[in-house]
């Protein structure tokens, strides 16, 4: 048995068993993937997926303990490859990092500045998506950590640890009829048309309940993945918008527009910084996990990824 066999079996895996597909993102050919793959399975004298003919339907009973055992060596692989960079060149490199929009935009410029002013040879890498995508990234090596609001922790090879919490703010045109109300309501919110983020970004999971909560049903006319979209329809008059507040602090405040905090509607929400669990994290990894907040230390993440106690206890 070989590496490229573990290659082809867990990539036949995160391409839905497609091992077309598999072959076109390892660049090799479809036959080759086939064919290392029942090499495998002959060696170990297992299935590891079932068939009907020459396609792969599913992963057998022995096949999901081989993906285990699989993961777990390609995951020691890197963390050789991680450890061997890490002492070739200790301030060089690439720091990726898996995000929200809201998180990229927002979030991120202080500490990536900090981070190249610390490491000038160290590169940065923003992969932008869902929160699902940012969680799928750090699982698959394409990023060394993840951040975002939702989701992370329903991933058990997540290691995450609350990084800071936020809250929503309202956003209106000046001379908005709710502007005249010392404290507007939920109530009041849902006789308005609304403008706010799409249901699996940037906690809006939390406005959803509020209103549930209060048997109310939200006139949402648009969602959005980018606060600046949501200010923008704002500003035409389509809506009240609902961001989060690092969208409309300091410089970010539009001068269009009147923001009126909104925490005490929807509560707090906590951005959480995710590690793929058991693998190595380089120096300047940790570094900027510790730029990114001051609940961050080089100790705190060691001993969470080492599983030493609960990650919100840490």
């Amino acid at each position: 048995m070989n590496l490229h066999q573990f290659r082809f079996v867990l990539e036949a895996v995160r391409r839905n068993l497609n091992l077309t597909e598999a072959a076109k993102a390892l660049h090799t050919s479809q036959p080759g993937v086939s064919k290392a793959i029942l090499e495998l399975e002959d060696e170990l004298g297992v299935d590891i997926f079932a068939r009907h003919g020459k396609r792969i339907k599913r992963l057998t009973e022995p096949g999901r303990h081989v993906l285990r055992s699989i993961e777990i060596i390609m995951r020691e692989v890197g963390n050789l490859k991680r450890i061997g960079e890490q002492y070739a060149a200790q301030d060089s490199g690439t720091l990726s990092i898996a995000t929200t929009h809201t998180q990229a935009r927002y979030v991120l410029p202080a500490p990536v500045a900090r981070l190249r002013q610390t490491y000038p040879k160290v590169s940065i890498s923003l992969h932008q998506g869902a929160p699902d995508q940012v969680a799928r990234w750090v699982l698959e090596d394409v990023a060394d950590l993840g951040i975002a609001t939702e989701s992370l922790t329903q991933y058990a090879d997540l290691v995450t640890l609350p990084c800071y919490e936020w809250q929503h703010a309202l956003v209106l045109p000046h001379g908005h009829p709710l502007l005249e109300q010392e404290r507007i309501t939920l109530e009041d919110l849902a006789t308005h048309p609304l403008i706010t983020y799409h249901p699996t970004f940037t906690g809006r999971t939390r406005i959803d309940h509020a209103f549930a909560l209060r048997g109310l049903q939200p006139q949402i006319v648009l969602e959005a993945i980018d606060s600046d979209v949501i200010k923008t329809y704002v500003k035409l008059g389509l809506g009240v918008g609902i961001v989060a507040e690092m969208a409309v602090a300091g410089d970010e405040r539009p001068p269009e527009l009147a923001v009126r905090p909104a925490g005490h509607l929807f509560g707090t929400n906590v951005a959480r910084v995710a590690f793929k669990r058991g693998v190595y994290l380089r120096h300047f990894v940790i570094r900027f996990a510790e730029f990114l907040s001051d609940r961050l230390s080089r100790d705190l993440i060691y001993q969470a990824m080492e599983g030493q106690g609960h990650d919100d206890q840490l």
